[in-house]
């Protein structure tokens, strides 16, 4: 029989271990987030607080299943900014302008530096690392969309009690 506060202690672990894996992978290996990299990392941050609340509201049914679905629509959320972060590093779509595209469309010296100062450090556009040939964002998209699938069952069986 499956302990009634499984589901959320897994979703407690999974996030704190993907945001473990970013923040080591910037501070330890030395790889720096884009702008969009930093957003997909909200979703997590999240979800550790939401599985903590799930997972400490003992014998109490309504606030755990409403934690349940509400973790369901942030890894929802998570997948949609994951899917579009690779559809950015494919070139399958424009990205933010702030952190994607060239600068050859300046006109003069004075227009390339306010271009210039205005771009990202960081490309959204240009992969970093990659293992398989899957990106950071790719691997982010398989785990949303797991832990998406993975939160509709347990909420859909209501089983969070």
């Amino acid at each position: 029989m499956r302990a009634p506060r499984f589901p959320f202690m897994t979703f407690l672990i999974v996030s704190a271990a993907a945001v473990g894996a970013a923040l080591g992978s910037q501070y330890i290996g030395g790889l720096q987030p884009c702008e969009l990299c930093l957003l997909e990392r909200w979703p997590y941050y999240l979800a550790i607080v939401i599985a903590a609340f799930g997972f400490a509201a003992r014998g109490h049914h309504t606030p755990r299943y409403f934690a349940m679905w509400l973790i369901v629509l942030l890894f929802a959320a998570s997948t949609c900014l994951a899917a579009y972060h690779v559809a950015v590093e494919q070139h399958w779509i424009a990205g933010p302008t702030a952190c994607t595209g060239g600068i050859g469309q300046a006109s003069s010296p004075d227009q390339l530096l306010k271009m210039l100062e205005a771009r990202q450090p960081v490309q959204c556009d240009v992969v970093q690392w990659s293992i398989f040939g899957i990106s950071l964002a790719g691997l982010n998209l398989i785990a949303s969309v797991l832990l998406l699938i993975y939160g509709f069952l347990m909420a859909r069986r209501g089983d969070v009690s």
